[in-house]
């Protein structure tokens, strides 16, 4: 051991190379499963159907970057609506905000979505 190095130093030094590859490698694991939902939902069909907007959810996220010399807040918002076929099966799907207030739960109409993405809803 080094005398003139203390016993933390050497510590960060072993853990410090870990922990990126730890980091950089749930990053790319994100990366890589967006990719693939991407891909999967591009190759399947667009399928209207009949349904009923049964339930309506967000999910806020909330964020605080503390810097140096300043600390910020934000948030991320995410709308999701269920759908109820008409044979009973139900599916949840993310509905961008834009639309998000003009489904009303209870409504019926044609749904369009292609693997899990939303394309769309016009109600009857």
């Amino acid at each position: 051991m080094d005398p003139f190095m203390p016993m933390g130093f050497n510590l960060m030094f072993g853990l410090f190379p870990i922990m990126f590859i730890l980091v950089f490698g749930i990053i790319l694991l994100t990366i890589f499963k967006s990719m693939k939902t991407y891909f999967h939902n591009n190759k399947q069909p667009i399928i209207p159907v009949e349904t009923k907007v049964v339930a309506k959810r967000y999910n806020v996220s909330r964020h605080h970057n503390a810097g140096a010399d300043m600390h910020t807040h934000s948030s991320s918002t995410f709308y999701y609506a269920t759908f109820e076929l008409t044979n009973g099966e139900r599916m949840e799907l993310a509905v961008p905000s834009n639309e998000f207030g003009m489904l009303v739960e209870g409504d019926s109409g044609t749904l369009t979505f292609q693997g899990t993405r939303y394309l769309g809803f016009n109600r009857k």
